[in-house]
């Protein structure tokens, strides 16, 4: 059995120099194809629950099927609720297997994110799992704008709340289908001055892959959240499935070709983070 915690991984990523992929689900289907693509590359891989993954599976199913893709897997594994905004869903997670919890307080203000996000961290630390917070809120591509992480803010944020990762925003954005701009490096730089947890960045789909290899490399960054180009991968290869036979209804079938290009996508993802 190979199920971790966050802080299993990102620690030795944190000294080793490398980043690990928070890889987002939504189904059965990318999920094994991202275990199968972190087997292959030898390599930890955090597979990820969302909000749009949480409303389609419930957390107690997701739970399971994340627990027994690590039972089953030859490398570490972590299963991460992201984008947790209550305390009642952060201990759902908990009790249906997860192993670290992702509290998202970005739109609160400063005091009520740090005590919220405090009882989240407590709650899995008393379980013997991870937390991640996020200060600073990343927007989302054609929705809400971000607001970028102070330096000040996030080393109290940080000291205060005793999380295992910290999500910044410093120029990336959710939901980005292109790879045009890039992150903040100077403002990376003067967040990793003012505190050592390790750092993590939301909207990585959006980041040029040079960027991602070089701030894996180099800075504190040790997870990178990357979903946006992973579903394109698979509505690419559901499409052409699809479309190759316009009689074939079987649904088993047709997501069965959606593996192979997906955990190809997830491979290029994993061999770029690792230093």
């Amino acid at each position: 059995m190979t199920l971790v915690t966050l802080k299993d991984v990102l620690q030795p990523a944190l000294q080793g120099g490398y980043a690990v992929g928070g890889l987002v689900c939504l189904g059965w289907e990318d999920m094994r194809a991202y275990v199968a693509a972190a087997e292959a590359e030898d390599c930890p891989v955090i597979l990820q629950a969302g909000p749009g993954c949480r409303a389609h599976t419930p957390l107690p199913v997701l739970g399971k099927m994340f627990r027994h893709l690590a039972e089953e897997a030859s490398v570490p594994v972590v299963a991460h609720l992201d984008h947790g905004y209550t305390y009642d869903e952060c201990s759902e997670a908990l009790d249906s297997g997860f192993t670290s919890l992702m509290f998202d307080g970005s739109r609160k203000a400063l005091a009520d994110n740090i005590k919220e996000t405090l009882q989240i961290a407590e709650m899995a630390h008393n379980s013997g799992i991870s937390c991640e917070g996020e200060i600073g809120f990343v927007g989302y591509s054609g929705g809400e704008n971000s607001a970028g992480t102070d330096p000040v803010e996030a080393a109290q944020f940080a000291t205060e709340t005793g999380v295992d990762a910290m999500a910044i925003s410093v120029g990336n954005v959710h939901l980005q289908q292109d790879k045009e701009g890039g992150l903040d490096e100077p403002r990376i730089a003067a967040i990793q001055a003012a505190t050592s947890v390790p750092l993590v960045i939301h909207g990585g789909s959006g980041v040029p892959i040079a960027q991602r290899r070089a701030l894996a490399k180099g800075t504190n960054i040790c997870k990178f959240n990357i979903g946006t180009e992973l579903r394109m991968a698979f509505g690419a290869a559901m499409r052409e499935a699809v479309n190759s036979d316009p009689d074939r209804f079987d649904r088993v079938s047709i997501l069965k070709e959606t593996h192979d290009p997906v955990m190809a996508a997830a491979r290029t993802v994993l061999h770029n983070l690792k230093g």
